[in-house]
């Protein structure tokens, strides 16, 4: 197999973190599109995105609130 054959994934720790969000956040509630985008806002607090939806806000709205 030459060089040219293989494909290498480099994939970062910060990518596999907001991967990881953006996963939690979509089994919370949120929209792949809306889990995507507030995952890669790391300073939004992840357990605090969640536990707004798990106490009943809409997933919208909870975006609206974070971002």
């Amino acid at each position: 197999m030459t060089a040219a054959n293989t494909n290498v994934i480099v994939e970062s720790e910060l990518d596999r973190i907001v991967r990881w969000r953006s996963e939690e956040l979509e089994r919370a509630g949120y929209s792949s599109d809306g889990a995507a985008s507030l995952a890669a806002h790391l300073e939004v607090d992840l357990h605090e995105a969640i536990d707004l939806v798990k106490r009943g806000c809409p997933a919208e709205i909870a975006l609206r609130i974070l971002l």
